[in-house]
């Protein structure tokens, strides 16, 4: 169960590499992973430890609305206090960091410190400190 109603879905051109990344390297908790008849795993969800869930699934099962969606076109964000240790996460693992731990003034105009990480299909996951506008 999840503590969020709101999940993003993502597709993958090689849905075991993303799960390995997303848990291995981002630490993102797998949760459900299923395989078609040939082994070849369709969907998978993962939890964020601090709340959340991210459902992904394979860019080659095209009988859905979603299987229509092309690889590597997402952002996703995340709120976690724990900026710093995702970017020496990432970056002891290898992953392209494509923005430095920094202070940045959101669209909102609220300031978060952030860091960016791109997955090997060129998602970007940001992990920053901002959990929604103050404003009322």
């Amino acid at each position: 169960m999840s503590d969020s109603a709101v999940w993003p879905v993502l597709h993958y051109d090689d849905t075991r590499a993303a799960l390995r990344f997303l848990v291995d390297v981002l630490g993102f908790e797998q949760h459900v992973a299923v395989c078609d008849e040939g082994g070849e795993l369709v969907h998978a969800e993962v939890r964020w430890p601090e709340g959340g869930m991210v459902v992904f699934g394979s860019t080659t099962h095209k009988d859905s609305v979603h299987g229509r969606m092309p690889a590597g076109v997402n952002a996703v964000y995340i709120a976690t206090e724990e900026v710093d240790a995702m970017y020496e996460r990432a970056r002891h693992a290898g992953a392209t960091v494509a923005e430095q731990p920094q202070e940045a003034r959101l669209g909102s105009g609220e300031r978060s410190y952030l860091v960016t990480i791109e997955d090997p299909e060129r998602n970007l996951w940001t992990f920053g400190t901002y959990r929604g506008t103050r404003r009322s």
